[in-house]
């Protein structure tokens, strides 16, 4: 091919004249001479030369096509399987409702650039970067670098590029959590953010859920239980309809359940009386009356606690049907007016002591059931090894005997409370 390209390049063509035609006509026109037999020799044997390199060329054309038809791939180490691979590699369905992983290389004030390994970058808009509301992509933790899976979410036809989402992937887990929370019965915490005239709208797990008045133990009007967090359990949980429906009277009556007397629970102090303060137990307001704050005398409850507190209580009593608990940390003293003092020290020392209370009920519970039992001989009840009658005598309080009167831990040994019991 270089030849006869080289040829083609060498070969000019003057422009025809109608003089040198002439002189062509003439010089035919005149008898040949020897010499014209040797020019005409040569222009045959130029002539062949050429239909031979054509020749030569076109045969080359013809293997090179046949070869292309039977084997095109042979000698190229680059095989169409390699070429589909390198195709799936960057290619992905772009259809709203598509999952993609990608990188985040750009953020502002609007939204993030994500790569996505398309023909041009995605966008995440800031409302759809977490199921809580933010103002800034770093409250969600977003960041130059990050790689997350998104869901497509829209196009945007200014310039083709797509839009995505982590609001709608949050979304599918919260409700799943939920599910989940739901299926193992627990209580959970909801904050209050709205209401209507049927109940009150809180948020779990990021969802909003509600919350209808008849589901609600508190006694606190709507306006007051506004941005608080209170106990909640789940009722009904449906992704599909949307329907998230919540209830606080069962949390309540959860809780409530596990209050047992002699327990210790933590507290936060939600207001100051003259008479005493009201603690929140897990949703449950209790009162710590001011006689039960400590052994010495506290002429004000301020000197003590003040709201906000934390601070841990014994249950002395609790009425159901009223909803009334009442609290001590006086009972948890170790010494007399350490509560004053060195709370820090009851609180440490609060299970301890409080297990020495739980003792000295169970005594003072046995020497009462003994002295029914002289009173019943014909109840068949015995005394076991531990002095603890059983089963219990029906006539007895189910939550125990109210003990707050009972004299201070300091006493070790039972054979003195028998006027207290």
């Amino acid at each position: 091919m270089a030849s006869l390209a080289q040829q083609f390049a060498g070969l000019r063509c003057p422009p025809i004249s109608i003089s040198r035609m002439t002189e062509r006509a003439a010089t035919f026109s005149k008898p040949k001479r020897a010499g014209n037999f040797v020019v005409t020799a040569r222009a045959v044997a130029i002539s062949n030369a050429q239909t031979k390199e054509r020749e030569k060329l076109k045969q080359l054309f013809e293997e090179a096509y046949e070869r292309c038809r039977t084997a095109p791939m042979e000698g190229v180490s680059f095989t169409v399987e390699d070429f589909h691979s390198a195709l799936d590699a960057y290619d992905f369905n772009s259809e709203i409702g598509t999952r993609v992983k990608g990188t985040v290389f750009m953020t502002d004030n609007n939204g993030a650039l994500v790569d996505i390994t398309a023909k041009s970058s995605a966008y995440l808009p800031v409302q759809e970067a977490s199921i809580h509301r933010i103002k800034r992509l770093e409250e969600a933790g977003i960041v130059p670098g990050m790689r997350e899976e998104f869901v497509i979410i829209g196009e945007n036809e200014a310039d083709d590029s797509l839009i995505l989402s982590l609001r709608s992937i949050h979304y599918e887990l919260a409700w799943e959590r939920c599910r989940q929370l739901q299926a193992e019965d627990v209580i959970v915490k909801g904050k209050v953010v709205g209401g209507n005239k049927g109940g009150l709208v809180a948020v779990v797990e990021g969802l909003r859920g509600f919350v209808p008045f008849s589901q609600i133990s508190s006694k606190s009007t709507p306006e007051e239980l506004l941005d608080k967090e209170f106990p909640l359990k789940f009722v009904d949980v449906d992704e599909e309809q949307s329907r998230l429906i919540l209830s606080n009277r069962k949390a309540m009556a959860d809780s409530q359940a596990q209050l047992g007397i002699g327990s210790v629970v933590t507290g936060t102090v939600q207001s100051l009386k003259p008479y005493g303060a009201f603690i929140d137990i897990g949703g449950i307001n209790g009162l710590l009356h001011v006689s039960q704050i400590s052994h010495d005398r506290v002429s004000d409850i301020a000197t003590v606690l003040q709201p906000g507190d934390t601070l841990k209580v014994m249950i002395l009593s609790h009425d159901r049907e009223r909803g009334r608990v009442s609290l001590s940390t006086k009972k948890l003293e170790p010494t007399p007016g350490d509560m004053i003092r060195n709370p820090k020290l009851v609180f440490e020392k609060a299970e301890e002591m409080a297990q020495t209370f739980r003792q000295r009920i169970a005594q003072a519970e046995a020497m009462a059931r003994a002295d029914m039992l002289r009173f019943q001989p014909e109840s068949g009840l015995t005394l076991s090894s531990d002095g603890i009658l059983s089963p219990l005598n029906s006539d007895l309080p189910a939550e125990g005997l109210d003990l707050s009167d009972v004299s201070p831990a300091d006493v070790s040994d039972g054979t003195s409370e028998k006027e207290s019991g």
